[in-house]
């Protein structure tokens, strides 16, 4: 970078995609801590949401759905399953395929987890207007889908369903 050139945090794209970083890296941390007395970490769960907004998906679909491969989930899935949080089951028109659904305990665990969740989004985005919030909203969205419609990523498809939350 030359003297003639500017300087990227001068150019407001730049400085305000630094904040969005800053503020979703700071939510993931107190996040983190809020779900601690459960005993779960953001990974676990982004799982359960979509375990229980769609019960019986298979650990393919929930692999794409939450951007990550297989071989991830399939560390954390056991571990889960162990503790009596969800279960797996074999497809019974195509073995090979795993249905993953929450158990009771799970179910519980899951709905005290998006009370922690929802209270921590509420007070964080107390900040702002209802008009605010929709602004963000609608710009996270064109930024998704500006970032997924190339399909480099494989997330095309799922642009439109992140809309949706999780």
């Amino acid at each position: 970078m030359n003297k003639n050139q500017d300087l990227p945090w001068d150019k407001p794209r730049f400085r305000n995609w630094i904040a969005v970083a800053r503020a979703c890296h700071l939510m993931g941390q107190t996040l983190t801590r809020e779900l601690q007395p459960l005993d779960i970490k953001t990974p676990h769960l982004d799982i359960l949401i979509n375990l229980y907004k769609t019960p019986g998906i298979s650990q393919q679909d929930l692999a794409n759905k939450l951007l990550v491969g297989r071989s991830n989930l399939s560390m954390l899935l056991p571990q889960m399953e162990t503790r009596g949080l969800i279960t797996r089951r074999g497809d019974p028109q195509d073995k090979r395929i795993l249905r993953l659904e929450l158990t009771p305990e799970g179910k519980t665990l899951t709905e005290e987890a998006i009370r922690i969740q929802f209270a921590l989004i509420d007070r964080t985005m107390s900040v702002s207007t209802t008009e605010e919030c929709d602004l963000i909203g609608n710009v996270m969205t064109r930024l998704v889908h500006e970032l997924t419609a190339s399909g480099d990523f494989g997330l095309a498809s799922d642009a439109k369903t992140e809309q949706d939350g999780a």
